[in-house]
């Protein structure tokens, strides 16, 4: 690159998962590119690997059809933000991670302005928006997959795709054993403990705290020594008043070690609970119109991504109006016992699921495909 001027990464991520993995490929091409500016739609993780956020993250996290059409017209400024940036010449490479509504428009306008794009994370076509895949083909350079059979169907309709493995395993080498991470937590050792993981989002935590709270009321009934602790996402917060179980910000995988089994919000976090070796059950509401359009176009027959890449059910998914805490408490209980069937049945099926993700080393991976692209 010497002798002429050095163009930037423009990273565009739309929530805070985004935000992580996306600061820990920018930690990585400071390394192996440590010339190139980056700068991007993001957040706190980013910031710190060094881009420079030119909009924050959330400003995007939305979750369900009918809370995106509330925040259409913040989303169209800030296209017409990074389209300006990207014809001022000074963009060498867009990187979309996830976040597929916004981000392929991202890369059509990449594609108008002849910028390379690299998608990491892809748009989850497997689930639902197979007619998404002629675009993706059109629009994006190359395609970095986290999930091991999407590779092969990308490729499939003319894609160029490489399954990097999934970041979460860069995560998790270090995880500490049960024993330290009760500790660290200030958890009785020798009393079994129940994660609650409501979610990411301050609408998922407005649907899910309440019964995320019942049901483990419920476990609490039945077995008056199981401890319950609560997971917060770092992207939101969890008034202390509303919920009468210790809150934890930010250390999923310490509270993952720590428990004996979960109760988690359907997504990523099945998969770190699949990394963990943590037995759980799944439960997930929202919005009743959203619910009966998500029927309508999700063409597969589990919603947590620990079923999805088991192709099974490995953990138990209670949606909609089949959560009712007492019935989410019994699917529970046998994961809480030591010797149990369901608990054996379950930590082997999340081995199985463990080994599929592939091997650490995403992060790095795909800095490397950043730099080709930049190289080349």
């Amino acid at each position: 690159m010497t002798g002429r001027r050095v163009r930037e990464v423009l990273f565009v991520v739309g929530e805070a998962s985004g935000d992580l993995h996306a600061g820990k490929v920018a930690e990585v091409l400071r390394q192996v590119a440590p010339a190139v500016p980056l700068v991007g739609v993001g957040g706190g993780h980013m910031r710190r690997a060094g881009v420079e956020i030119i909009a924050d993250v959330e400003q995007l996290a939305v979750m369900g059809f009918v809370e995106v059409l509330q925040h259409i017209p913040r989303h169209w400024a800030l296209l017409r933000r990074l389209r300006a940036r990207m014809a001022s010449g000074r963009v060498g490479l867009v990187v979309l991670l996830d976040y597929p509504g916004f981000n392929l428009k991202v890369a059509e306008a990449a594609r108008a302005a002849g910028i390379p794009v690299l998608y990491y994370i892809t748009p989850q076509v497997w689930a639902w928006g197979a007619n998404r895949l002629p675009k993706i083909a059109r629009l994006v350079t190359k395609a970095a997959s986290i999930l091991p059979f999407e590779e092969a169907l990308l490729r499939k309709h003319g894609v160029n795709a490489t399954f990097v493995g999934h970041p979460l395993l860069d995560r998790a080498q270090d995880l500490p054993s049960t024993m330290e991470a009760r500790a660290e937590l200030g958890l009785d050792a020798n009393r079994p403990v129940l994660a609650l993981f409501p979610g990411s989002r301050r609408a998922e935590i407005a649907r899910h705290l309440d019964l995320f709270v019942a049901a483990a009321q419920a476990v609490q009934r039945r077995r008056p020594e199981v401890q319950v602790v609560v997971g917060v996402a770092p992207t939101v917060s969890i008034n202390a008043a509303d919920c009468p179980f210790p809150l934890v910000q930010g250390a999923s995988f310490v509270v993952q070690r720590a428990a004996t089994a979960g109760l988690l919000k359907s997504g990523t976090n099945t998969l770190e609970a699949a990394v963990a070796g943590l037995p759980h059950v799944i439960g997930y509401r929202t919005s009743g119109i959203t619910y009966a359009i998500a029927k309508r176009v999700v063409k597969i027959p589990h919603i947590g991504l620990v079923n999805v890449v088991a192709g099974r059910e490995v953990s138990p998914e209670f949606v909609q109006e089949r959560f009712v805490p007492e019935r989410v408490a019994a699917a529970l209980l046998p994961l809480l016992e030591a010797e149990s069937p369901a608990r054996s049945a379950a930590l082997a099926g999340l081995a199985e699921v463990r080994a599929r993700l592939g091997t650490p080393g995403a992060s790095r991976r795909v800095a490397e495909m950043i730099a080709q692209l930049l190289a080349a």
